[in-house]
């Protein structure tokens, strides 16, 4: 990942949901999305439950290299 993780088809599993259970599944792969203007470094923007991107703790994520067939079946499902 990028130092502010957000390239188009990155990934990252969820390590942690905080009290966020019904928009965080842990052990869940989800999709990193490119970060806003004024999103703080220590926060990942991620495709949730929710199917809407929210920024997150980064340390509840770890980065994942997915195999090119896997990324691109995850990219056509978001």
């Amino acid at each position: 990942m990028t130092s502010r993780g957000g390239r188009s088809g990155e990934f990252a599993v969820c390590i942690h949901n905080g009290e966020y259970d019904a928009d965080l599944i842990v052990g869940k792969i989800y999709r990193v999305v490119k970060p806003k203007q004024n999103d703080r470094l220590s926060d990942i923007r991620v495709l949730d439950e929710s199917g809407e991107d929210y920024l997150y703790p980064r340390g509840w994520f770890v980065p994942v290299e997915l195999p090119l067939k896997a990324k691109k079946a995850l990219v056509a499902i978001h």
